[in-house]
């Protein structure tokens, strides 16, 4: 069997950790991206902050030119910030767009034309079921993933004719890391009432969630299926919960959210 060559960014914690310790274990040649080395022998670290654009042109062109292909391609890198809309620094906002979103756009950019020239090749992001149902006082988050799926969805289409595959993972609530590193504004919690039980309700749930392996594990299926799942949630419950998005009214399951996390 042949050896693929994979890159993972955000691979030095939680589920890109997971993701590259899978892979390797299973005899891909793997390539964290991240800003922190990842510390599992075997993985070839590339210190790159995905917000670079040009930095993480490079790290693709040098793994393509050192390994004559990009096989997989893995975009996991992010990070969250909690609080109100009404009180959120809109510099924050951007910067978290600048992370989940954009930094994840170029990742896919810059594996694209390798794999375009090889016609083949898998592209598999982190979203959220957030993206889906967007959570009270995660507004910005919620609306990274969203924007992430519609991206997925779009450049799915567009890279088909070239045996590209483009696909998405939709955690549920996931123990790891992401949530003692999530930035927390409470500003307005005077004002929003909800906003303090609704961050700390969500954070326990993280903290009680699947393992990263468990996301691991999806993303490698995928990454060997010939046709994935565009949008593949994790869990019945998830699974569930995203059937039901489109099952039943909008207003109804937005409520229903509402009365989860943001009931004063």
């Amino acid at each position: 069997m042949q050896t693929r060559t994979v890159a993972i960014t955000g691979a030095s914690s939680g589920i890109g950790l997971a993701a590259a310790e899978l892979f390797l274990n299973k005899g891909d040649r793997v390539y964290g991206l991240s800003r922190r080395p990842c510390p599992v022998d075997g993985v070839i670290s590339i210190p790159v902050d995905i917000t670079d654009e040009a930095a993480v042109a490079e790290a693709i062109s040098g793994i393509v030119s050192e390994t004559g292909g990009l096989d997989v391609l893995v975009c996991n890198a992010g990070c969250g910030i909690s609080g109100a809309v009404e009180f959120t620094d809109i510099a924050e906002a951007k910067r978290q767009f600048d992370v989940n979103f954009f930094g994840a756009a170029a990742c896919m950019k810059a594996a694209l034309t390798p794999m375009r020239e090889k016609r083949r090749g898998c592209i598999i992001i982190t979203s959220s079921v957030a993206g889906v149902l967007p959570i009270p006082f995660q507004a910005y988050y919620s609306a990274t993933k969203a924007a992430l799926d519609a991206l997925v969805l779009a450049a799915a289409n567009e890279v088909r004719p070239y045996g590209i595959k483009i696909c998405a993972v939709l955690p549920g609530d996931i123990r790891t890391g992401f949530t003692d590193a999530r930035a927390k504004d409470d500003g307005g919690s005077e004002a929003y009432g909800a906003l303090t039980r609704s961050v700390a309700t969500m954070e326990r749930d993280e903290k009680n969630g699947m393992p990263p392996s468990a996301i691991a594990k999806r993303m490698y299926a995928l990454s060997k299926k010939k046709h994935p799942k565009p949008l593949s949630s994790v869990g019945v419950k998830y699974k569930l919960f995203c059937t039901l998005s489109k099952a039943l009214p909008t207003r109804l399951t937005n409520r229903i959210v509402g009365m989860l996390y943001a009931k004063d």
